[in-house]
């Protein structure tokens, strides 16, 4: 998120008045695109339409409904939350954690805690989404791995091949048909399914 352009910052908290504090804030510390949603109804559908860069939700005792409505929200949208409670518990933190919450403050707010909090909340949903992405790619490829090693059992087994020919005829088959390997094996494992 480049710092020149302000990002899209949306506050969800049931109380106009914390609403106004945490807008200040945020005015005084430079983030201009500033929305606030005064209601629970329909939190992920009113989220959505606001497509905000961050989300700080302010709450003063949480119940645990309201929480499981915040995870939701966490779970459904990827951006960084930053979640400010009056009150909390071990379970409520973790349990925030855990659904994706980059940073929860307890003991409410003061103004001039936002922008370093709301810096901290971003540059952690910044590393734990590189992380999952990276945990994506690797899961991903360990999947082709294993479907490729499949294939070549295959096709060593059928066309009498080597390991090393099996591979061959797969990445020259792949370049052949302009897809990725990993394709063409699944395509032979499809195939030799069918046979059976």
């Amino acid at each position: 998120m480049p710092a020149e352009s302000s990002p899209k910052i949306v506050i969800v908290d049931e109380s106009p008045v914390r609403a106004a504090i945490l807008e200040a804030g945020l005015r005084e510390a430079g983030f201009t695109g500033v929305s606030h949603i005064g209601e629970m109804q329909n939190l992920l559908a009113r989220i959505y339409e606001l497509d905000p860069d961050v989300i700080l939700i302010d709450l003063e005792n949480p119940s645990r409904d309201v929480l499981e409505q915040m995870f939701q929200v966490s779970r459904a949208v990827r951006r960084p939350i930053a979640m400010f409670v009056d009150q909390s518990d071990a379970a409520s933190i973790q349990a925030s954690v855990d659904a994706g919450v980059s940073a929860y403050i307890v003991d409410g707010l003061k103004k001039e805690r936002i922008k370093p909090i709301l810096d901290l909340c971003i540059s952690r949903f910044s590393a734990f989404s590189k992380l999952q992405d990276e945990l994506e790619r690797t899961k991903s490829a360990l999947e082709d791995r294993k479907v490729i090693d499949r294939a070549k059992g295959i096709l060593m087994k059928l066309k009498g091949l080597t390991e090393d020919e099996a591979y061959v005829l797969l990445r020259s088959t792949a370049m052949r048909e302009k897809k990725k390997i990993a394709e063409i094996a699944h395509s032979i494992l499809t195939a030799s399914q069918l046979l059976k």
